[in-house]
């Protein structure tokens, strides 16, 4: 095992109707005025946006709002975002949403307070030394942005998504509601299964010493969202279920399944290229044709480790290591499809 440091100060406030805490939460924090991003409007049509307010009000919390981000979060959007808070001076941005709004909120607040574009952080033009707080309300379960350091962006001028990490982004709050994804329908529902699943694999194939423990939680991670994933693609108001998948999404990418590992991210990378020149391509279905496809490429180069992978996460009972491998990628494939 290396040696490594893990630190996830993220507060997670977990269960049904935790939304309608979020003012009391914001004001624990001792703020009292925020900017709130969302996506294209579902928050209003369903009822969530009203019970916030409500909270916030309760609290005599003042707040902006800026609606339309996009799934894979445009540049363009952050910008009229950071030129917003700029101007109205939140203390705080409140993302409710999935990973896109969590994302844009992240470049918003370290916009918010930069003299640069926000671009020059993921080109790395430009190192970030202050953001304001980001706080979430969670819709989606799947990119793990709720409890992470990273964000990624995207500039359609030159059909580019980049990613970006650094600890001033990482939420100081997260409100997760299961109940929240009840209408996520089955093929969101399964975009954002493929990215917890990928996020735990990929930081589980990378070359290391043996690291059993951190192993078993990421085996487990995959077999807990593999059987809930069955659950809610027939029953999609399976509370227990849902509640597994918003869990795992979380565990799976704050960094609790690369500690004492390498860590490296090769299939993300791949998926953001993908995503970037067409962006009509969701990011959990890229990684779903691309996650088979690089494992059948690299498997040789640790076979043993697939073939663990194997037994341990599908219960492949084939002795020999390589056709185990390869049969464990093989259940990973159906199961994206």
């Amino acid at each position: 095992m290396l040696d490594f440091e893990y630190y996830a100060p993220t507060k997670i406030y977990f269960g049904k109707g935790r939304q309608n805490e979020t003012g009391k939460i914001i004001s624990h924090y001792g703020y009292k005025k925020i900017m709130i991003l969302y996506g294209k409007g579902s928050i209003k049509s369903n009822g969530l946006y009203d019970e916030i307010v409500s909270s916030l009000n309760d609290y005599s919390i003042e707040f902006s709002e800026l609606g339309g981000v996009e799934p894979n979060p445009k540049i363009e959007f952050v910008r009229n975002a950071v030129s917003a808070a700029k101007r109205l001076k939140p203390e705080l941005i409140l993302a409710v949403g999935g990973g896109s709004v969590i994302d844009a909120a992240k470049y918003t607040a370290l916009g918010a307070v930069s003299d640069c574009d926000v671009w020059d952080f993921v080109t790395g033009k430009e190192v970030p030394v202050a953001a304001l707080p980001v706080g979430c309300v969670l819709t989606i379960a799947a990119a793990g942005s709720e409890m992470s350091g990273s964000a990624v962006v995207t500039d359609l001028s030159i059909n580019m998504k980049r990613g970006f990490t650094s600890e001033l982004i990482r939420p100081l709050f997260s409100i997760c509601n299961p109940e929240l994804t009840y209408t996520v329908g089955a093929y969101q529902t399964a975009c954002g299964i493929s990215d917890i699943m990928a996020h735990t694999m990929e930081r589980y194939f990378t070359p290391c010493d043996p690291t059993d423990i951190t192993d078993r939680i990421a085996e487990s991670i995959l077999r807990t969202v593999i059987n809930s994933a069955k659950t809610v693609i027939d029953d999609p108001n399976n509370y227990d279920a849902r509640a597994n998948i918003m869990w795992a999404s979380s565990l799976s990418h704050n960094n609790l399944t690369g500690c004492g590992r390498m860590n490296a991210l090769p299939v993300h990378q791949l998926e953001h290229a993908i995503s970037g020149e067409y962006d009509n391509v969701a990011h959990g279905a890229g990684l779903a044709v691309l996650f088979p496809a690089w494992a059948r490429y690299v498997y040789r180069h640790n076979v043993q480790r697939f073939a663990q992978f194997a037994r341990r996460v599908w219960e492949v009972s084939e002795t020999d290591d390589e056709k185990a491998a390869l049969k464990g990628i093989d259940e990973m494939a159906a199961v994206f499809k």
